[in-house]
């Protein structure tokens, strides 16, 4: 039905862009007055008329039916939820959505479960089936409103431009207030950890292990919050990684910007873009059953006591992975250097190493640190590789050698199943990402001082 929906409703608009730019056309044939825009500036003014009030009326419907339908469902089952909970009646609805999409339930559902969630799906299909037909009415409504405007002396061109604009504003803001949402919603978890929890202890506690009872029938241990070990852990991999991803993406960018030749590059450098397109759980299973064996024989043979599960073996399958990302970039940006610096320094008598060094690179290096920037971001920001690799343990070492666990890798252990959000154990997750996102926003503002210090030097 929704694929139906969705060509019935491209058709529709792609009819008001041949319906618009046709009465245009005819028009302009009749000998009369000039069309003041193009035909086709009528065509996407009847097109936008058609698409933008239905795409508005989809995303007003889909957001307040889920209210809604949940509201008259528990009106319906109000009895059945007498003495319960918010986080109880939570579920209980969450069973009655899966029991209505043919999921699994918690548990055996009540005869009254299972009539509201047969009432659910019907109300859903309803609500569907109206949504589809109240669009395609509304599109059908916007494409005669526009189409009647089209005449000569219609400004078509200056009101798409209009609407495109508005358009592109509205994404800037929604991008912004998602950014907001984003950092308070951090924030304002991390304060409510905080409070329970001393700051002192997060930032400098040498013990993490947040084991402790969720829910008040449990038993667990008061669990110890110090994130030292997972910073370290996080940043040992990442310099690991960037150890192997930066020397072989620069270099080899180097080499294909300034010494291969223009059909080598041309085959070599798609290939070597296919690493960054290979899934991360395909890396994370390379690291676990192929690097870390390796790795392991390889410091048995030497006499190394080489862990199954190492931040050796993550790092390096995480370097592999990230080389794309230094070496696509830095061979964009050393290629985009002019070539009139590259002939003066030759006039002066300067070989093409000399060059490079002291010419091409000094220029590109603004682009280069944002590559290896983009890059520190994907390794820190990577999960699969450190769970299949380096593991869960939460050690303090700077032994590359030894099992150790990662910022990510911790905060999707901590936000895992059935969890509770007063627990201290589940906010420590909100914790770890708003100290994550300090740091990178810091990393951000010394690699923007330091491109901008060089490109004021070599614009």
């Amino acid at each position: 039905m929704s694929v139906v929906f969705v060509i019935a409703l491209l058709g529709l608009i792609a009819a008001g862009y041949y319906l618009g730019q046709n009465r245009a056309l005819r028009y302009r044939a009749a000998d009369g007055p000039r069309l003041h825009s193009l035909p086709s500036y009528y065509g996407f003014y009847a097109a936008l008329w058609c698409a933008l009030p239905a795409a508005a009326l989809l995303l007003v419907w889909m957001a307040g039916e889920g209210m809604l339908i949940e509201s008259l469902i528990l009106a319906d089952i109000e009895s059945e939820l007498t003495g319960l909970s918010a986080n109880e009646v939570g579920l209980v609805m969450n069973d009655i959505r899966n029991l209505a999409s043919g999921g699994i339930t918690s548990g055996d559902p009540s005869p009254l479960i299972k009539a509201a969630a047969q009432r659910y799906a019907n109300l859903h299909h309803i609500s569907l089936m109206a949504m589809f037909v109240l669009s395609l009415a509304i599109g059908a409504g916007g494409l005669l409103l526009a189409y009647r405007r089209v005449n000569p002396t219609f400004r078509a061109r200056n009101r798409v431009e209009r609407i495109i604009m508005a358009l592109l504003m509205l994404s800037s803001t929604i991008a912004i207030l998602v950014t907001i949402g984003i950092v308070l919603s951090l924030l304002f978890e991390a304060l409510r950890f905080f409070a329970q929890v001393p700051f002192t202890e997060f930032i400098f506690g040498l013990k993490w292990s947040p084991q402790i009872a969720i829910r008040e029938d449990q038993v667990g241990s008061s669990g110890a919050f110090g994130a030292v070990p997972v910073f370290a852990g996080t940043l040992l991999i990442s310099f690991i990684a960037m150890c192997v991803a930066a020397p072989i993406g620069l270099f080899s960018a180097i080499y294909m910007s300034e010494y291969a030749s223009r059909r080598f590059r041309s085959v070599v450098k798609p290939v070597l873009e296919i690493l960054a397109g290979i899934p991360t759980v395909v890396y994370g299973f390379f690291a676990a059953l192929t690097v870390a064996p390796f790795l392991r024989e390889l410091g048995n043979s030497l006499g190394l006591d080489v862990a199954s599960e190492s931040a050796l073996a993550a790092g390096a399958v995480m370097g592999i992975m990230i080389i794309p990302f230094v070496s696509s970039l830095s061979d964009d940006v050393i290629t985009a250097v002019p070539n009139a610096m590259r002939e003066g320094s030759y006039g002066l008598g300067a070989t093409k190493s000399e060059t490079i060094r002291r010419v091409v690179l000094p220029a590109a290096l603004p682009g280069i640190v944002g590559a290896l920037l983009l890059a520190v971001s994907r390794a820190i920001g990577e999960t699969m590789i450190v769970v299949m690799a380096a593991g869960l343990s939460a050690n303090l070492t700077a032994n590359p050698f030894a099992a150790v666990t990662t910022v990510t890798v911790q905060i999707v252990t901590l936000l895992t199943g059935d969890q509770e959000f007063d627990s201290p154990k589940t906010l420590a997750a909100f914790a770890l990402g708003l100290v994550l996102f300090v740091a990178t926003l810091g990393l951000n503002i010394i690699a923007l001082r330091v491109v901008r210090k060089y490109r004021e030097q070599y614009d």
